[in-house]
């Protein structure tokens, strides 16, 4: 049975150590990102806003939560353009998703939600409760940390070397993630651009003295300062020129 409004801002609350009084607020998708970074550990929590003011950086946010769902294959549609105009009971149905998938998937253990906030790692670590059951993160002493210290100078060298290549291909991971989303944006939007493009000249070639048309094709046309349309052939030209040499 899905939880209440007050059961599931409790557990929001408890896991991300924030303080939102209403479901609405989860809107702004920064909560989302980062429920789902408590469950991997790997949301570009450094480009979500929890101070987000308007639509279009609610849409920012949740282009990082689409991000994080397409790396881990998680095949749920996230409903944007509803989640974004803040409405309860939108908001309060992904939120009871969210909910579910954090208990089927979390693997415990410490998690710091400030920390990752602010870009760090786990830091002080606190019990997570949630569904019912309290979910206990242990934490680490001192004395549990030096009797397990192995005391290999040359092992320690290699375990800080894996370390490294380990983070380098989660970064790798993560970049290749990030130029396919915007390889895909940049397609969508040509694409509209050159259907706007067709639909534009073949109105003109009806109408060849409207003024809006052509002013609609002149900012279509238009270029930034410092950038010039190659001439024709010059692309064809240069590749020819590479398969040769």
């Amino acid at each position: 049975m899905s939880e209440s409004r007050t059961e599931l801002l409790a557990w929001l609350n408890d896991l991300l150590q924030i303080s939102y009084t209403k479901v609405e607020q989860c809107g702004t998708g920064a909560a989302h990102c980062q429920i789902i970074d408590s469950v991997f550990g790997d949301v570009q929590m450094q480009k979500v806003k929890f101070n987000a003011r308007h639509e279009y950086e609610y849409v920012a946010n949740y282009k990082v939560l689409q991000t994080a769902f397409d790396k881990h294959k998680i095949d749920k549609v996230i409903p944007i353009e509803r989640l974004t105009k803040c409405k309860f009971q939108d908001n309060l149905e992904f939120l009871q998703w969210m909910k579910k998938y954090w208990d089927t998937y979390y693997p415990g253990g410490p998690y710091d939600a400030q920390a990752r906030r602010s870009g760090g790692g786990a830091g002080v670590v606190k019990s997570v409760s949630g569904g019912g059951a309290t979910r206990t993160m242990p934490k680490r002493t001192a004395a549990s940390t030096a009797a397990g210290r192995i005391p290999s100078t040359g092992l320690h060298h290699d375990t800080n070397q894996s370390a490294m290549v380990i983070e380098l291909t989660k970064q790798n991971e993560d970049l290749k993630v990030t130029v396919d989303g915007l390889e895909k944006e940049r397609d969508f939007y040509f694409g509209k651009l050159r259907d706007i493009e067709i639909l534009v000249q073949q109105q003109l070639d009806v109408e060849p003295d409207n003024q809006l048309l052509k002013e609609i094709q002149t900012i279509l046309y238009s270029t930034e300062d410092g950038f010039e349309v190659p001439p024709e052939g010059a692309v064809e030209g240069e590749a020819y020129d590479e398969e040769t040499f």
